[in-house]
């Protein structure tokens, strides 16, 4: 199938950008891993279509005040070898050749991959457990979005309809945090049937955990979080952090039922733990 028709714009400056996003059933053209499968399948059908790609000012990375800002329009490929990434947001460096394949990195956008709130997608789980932020801008204005605030349902965010993403932030790792991360799926590179994110201190006094792949959106479940806390982080700890995976709602998908994934997150979990406290 071919995508219905529409109007394609290529703007080159960011109020230019905006300016057409403001209007109705208008939709920025990133990457376009997603967007064009999506036009051609008439899943997706914009009126306009804003393609971001001669918008000066929308990648790069810079470190500022402890905090590391991708510009929105940034490559995964990109990301791979930026030194400042890697520096500062190992976790990040750790997860990036999991994305899709190297074909889809070298177009896949930081900025995309949020905007889209693909459940099974890494990267919003990853923004997730580091306690990342994301900033949204329109002609009204900007806005910085917590990842907490940020992913809401099923290819469902606090993004406004006119809003555009520019910047996604990762506070930056200290020196002993403690990571881990894992994921299952049929093969490397494709979607995760369920994984794991893991960010703790160095004493384990705080942890963050983000699934994937087993629920409408990244998630972080409090039960599992407190009974990873404090300790040696050992088998009794996460035996607990196990069990409050019972009383967490997954939902089922084409690869696996809602018992599959139970099972599959409680693997994830105990083998992303282990990376933590090795």
């Amino acid at each position: 199938m071919k995508s219905s028709e529409f109007q394609y714009h290529r703007p080159e400056t960011l109020d230019a950008a905006l300016a057409l996003l403001a209007h109705e059933d208008s939709v920025p053209l990133a990457g376009g891993q997603s967007l064009m499968p999506m036009m051609n399948f008439r899943i997706a059908g914009p009126e306009v279509l804003v393609d971001l790609n001669a918008v000066t000012g929308l990648s790069g990375v810079s470190v500022d005040e402890g905090w590391v800002t991708i510009g929105a329009m940034t490559r995964y490929s990109s990301l791979e070898t930026d030194p400042e990434v890697m520096r500062h947001v190992p976790l990040l460096g750790c997860v990036l050749p999991h994305i899709a394949h190297p074909a889809i990195r070298n177009r896949g956008t930081i900025g995309g991959s949020c905007a889209l709130a693909d459940p099974a997608a890494e990267l919003p789980a990853v923004l997730l457990a580091l306690g990342g932020a994301v900033t949204v801008q329109s002609a009204k204005g900007t806005r910085r979005i917590a990842a907490d605030d940020f992913f809401l349902g099923l290819y469902e965010t606090a993004r406004d309809e006119h809003e555009l993403i520019t910047g996604v932030h990762f506070p930056c790792s200290p020196a002993h945090q403690k990571t881990g991360f894992y994921e299952i799926t049929r093969r490397h590179g494709d979607y995760a049937i369920a994984g794991c994110v893991v960010s703790a201190s160095k004493n384990l006094g705080a942890v963050r955990v983000a699934f994937f792949g087993i629920s409408d959106r990244p998630l972080r479940v409090e039960g599992i979080e407190l009974a990873l806390m404090g300790g040696d982080g050992g088998a009794g700890a996460l035996d607990g952090a196990v069990a409050a995976l019972d009383g967490v709602q997954m939902s089922g998908d084409l690869h696996a039922d809602e018992a599959t994934k139970r099972h599959l997150a409680r693997v994830a979990l105990r083998r992303a733990w282990t990376k933590v406290i090795a």
